[in-house]
This record gives structure tokens, sequence and C-alpha cells, in this order.
């Protein structure tokens, strides 16, 4: 099964994000655009994987204080000149890089690599190509997502909401036609390390 460990949003922000979006979306049907009902702010990717048990039992161990989030502005992978991945920004106290960290620190031990850099948390609204961070060989960026660029130039500062993440979640991701459909696995507080069902 193909797993991710995440925080969920809430239902207001994501109408918001998800309005925008669908604003954004004329200015560049050449690109991937994420289904609303499936945003989320990533912790870690770990794949395709079948050692479900050993993760459960590893994220059990994490700790962590609520996270506070102010989901505001946008930007683009790997930069704005040459886009191939549409962001929301996250703003976020210590208990996020924390968070992350203690995830990263959990998972290590099976096998599970955190990627190199710092934590750096997003929102995904669009894709192009392989949407890797560097560009794989022949492959440019979408010139939809270059008109995008140009409409939000236009745009006030974007604002979308706060909310405060009192779980994170383990994930399993179903590839289809239609687009990843994500479910909920395992939910952790981050006040205390059972897992709720």
């Amino acid at each position: 099964m193909r797993l991710f460990v995440a925080l969920d949003i809430e239902p207001e922000i994501r109408k918001r994000i998800g309005e925008f979006r669908n604003q954004m979306r004329t200015f560049a049907p050449d690109v991937r655009w994420v289904g609303p009902e499936t945003f989320h702010v990533t912790l870690q990717f770990l794949g395709e994987t079948d050692k479900l048990e050993e993760i459960r039992s590893a994220l059990q161990q994490v700790k962590g204080g609520a996270v506070v989030m102010a989901f505001r502005g946008t930007g683009f992978f790997p930069n704005p000149k040459s886009p191939r991945v549409f962001w929301v920004g996250i703003e976020s106290d210590e208990y996020l890089q924390e968070l992350a960290n203690s995830i990263g620190a959990a998972l290590k031990p099976l096998g599970f690599e955190r990627d190199a850099g710092p934590y750096k948390p997003h929102l995904t609204l669009a894709r192009a190509g392989s949407d890797r961070p560097k560009p794989v060989r022949g492959e440019h960026s979408a010139p939809g997502l270059l008109a995008v660029r140009v409409k939000l130039e236009s745009l006030a500062p974007l604002e979308f909401g706060r909310m405060t993440a009192r779980e994170f979640c383990l994930f399993e991701s179903k590839l289809s036609p239609t687009g990843a459909q994500y479910t909920k696995m395992t939910r952790y507080s981050l006040s205390e390390s059972a897992p709720q069902a």
C-alpha cells in the first residue's frame, strides 16, 4: 500500500482554497489540479510499503503539541520562472517543524528517510510533468502555470484562514485515472500518544 503522514485541514479553509483553485484553474488547463477533497499538509511521504503495523506502532511514540497554522500566499516549485508545482503557503509555529522532525526520527529505523533540507510546509494545488523539485531531463515548465503567476501579480495578498491541528494522520493513497483517493488509516492525537480509531 502507498502511505503518507499528514495533517488534515478544516472544512472552511478547504472551501476557501478550493474556490481560489477553481478561479486559477481556468488559466492553466494544461496541468493536473488537486481536488479540494484531498487537500492536506504532508509531513512525510512513505510510498509503497508493506510495513503498516510497524509504521502504526512507530507513530504511536511521536509526541507533540497542537499546531497552529495560517494558510496565506502562494508560490511555485522549483521557482516562479520555471513552475511545475503551484502551492498555497503555510505559516506555523515551531511545533510543526518539531512534529515533522519527530515523525522522521520515529520512521527512520524502518528505512524511511525524510527529504533532504529543511521541512517546507505547503499545500499543493497543481502539478505539471513529473512534479519533482528538480526537473527530469527534457522536462519544461507548464505554460499554464506561467499564466497563473502573471494573474497572481494583479491580486491582493491572499489569506485563507488559520486553524489549530490537534491530530496528525496516517493516510493510504490509491491512485486512479481520476486522481488519487486518500483514506485515513489511523489518527494520532497531538496532546497524547494513543491513536484514535
